[in-house]
């Protein structure tokens, strides 16, 4: 059976395939199964066409609204500029999703790197892990034993190698939950372009790109980012969606009908806006609202009872946290009298 190579959905790396016979795979990188679907060329048994540069398409649940591609469209402009770009946003802004499919438009490889307070510079690059050993045993003449032994430190490359070396684009989420001084590496890679690694200075390959996401400062677990690495790149600052985008990513992602969604959207942005949700720009709440009103059979009216008490399930939570204070508050709060 002829093979053809094709791009893992999952992973975007390439994957032998058998040409024109649909069936399903499983990538042998990162282990996610996909169906390999032949176009109407290679069932007519037509040679396939080559593969363009084209990026690839963007996952069919992605709502793009005039809001969403204008914001697409900007971080796009700037990343095929050489820019590197950072989305700055609340929880539920939306930062990772529009990374991605962004990314995906560029045409090449995405990588993914989850910031993590316990990542050093090792957990980018790579580290040197072990040792390889050599032996040979020459007795070629009978007499005379001769032996060689070698051991040579054995190093294990890291995600942001490989991008560097092979033009990769890499969406860094959530980067400053790592510590600042893991980071260090990216000052070189932004400004100079080159990778410094065991002594040497490796050229970052031109069509390296790299697109960062943040959380605001004040969340659990978040550190400061330098300002020498922020200088570098361009920051777009999130502070949540319009309400046709709040409406159209809540309708993707629970089927219900539009106008029930509208109810659903209005009563969590009116929520919001009299300061009882703990994000801002979260559209999770109603999704989540949508969702169980889906699989239990409600519907968003005030006189439906499921719909009541999922309002009261799903809100509540996010005003008890919101009313709880601080450490600091409740140092510096004084007792009421009464």
């Amino acid at each position: 059976m002829e093979k053809q190579i094709e791009a893992c959905p999952w992973c975007h790396r390439e994957v032998q395939v058998e040409l024109g016979r649909q069936r399903l795979y499983s990538c042998p990188f990162c282990k996610q199964e996909f169906t390999s679907t032949p176009s109407a060329a290679q069932v007519e048994g037509k040679p396939p066409a080559q593969r363009s540069g084209v990026g690839t398409a963007p996952p069919a649940d992605f709502v793009e609204t005039p809001f969403i591609k204008d914001l697409a469209d900007r971080t796009l402009v700037y990343l095929q500029d050489g820019l590197h770009v950072h989305l700055s946003g609340p929880a539920g802004s939306g930062k990772t999703t529009i990374a991605l499919h962004v990314a995906h438009q560029l045409g090449r490889p995405v990588l993914l790197i989850h910031g993590d307070d316990q990542m050093g510079t090792a957990d980018l690059v790579g580290k040197e892990s072990g040792y390889k050993r050599s032996y040979t045993r020459d007795e070629y003449v009978h007499t005379v034993l001769k032996v060689e032994e070698e051991a040579k430190p054995l190093w294990v490359g890291r995600v942001l190698t490989e991008a560097c070396q092979k033009g990769y684009t890499v969406v860094y989420d959530e980067f400053t939950r790592s510590r600042p001084e893991a980071n260090n590496v990216l000052l070189s890679v932004l400004e100079e372009r080159v990778l410094p690694l065991r002594g040497e200075h490796i050229a970052v390959h031109p069509d390296f790109r790299i697109i960062f996401t943040s959380n605001p400062a004040d969340y659990a677990g978040v550190h400061g980012a330098q300002d020498a690495l922020l200088d570098r790149m361009v920051t777009i600052l999130l502070s949540g969606f319009d309400q046709d985008t709040e409406v159209g990513i809540t309708q993707t992602h629970s089927g219900l009908p539009l106008a029930e969604v509208e109810r659903i959207v209005a009563l969590v942005r009116a929520f919001r806006d009299a300061g009882l949700k703990t994000s801002s720009a979260s559209v999770r709440p109603a999704i989540l609202i949508s969702r169980i009103l889906r699989v239990r059979g409600g519907h968003a009216y005030a006189e439906n009872p499921v719909f009541i008490q999922t309002c009261r399930d799903v809100l509540l939570s996010q005003a008890s946290r919101r009313a709880r204070p601080s450490r600091r508050d409740s140092k510096t709060s004084k007792p009421c009298c009464v």
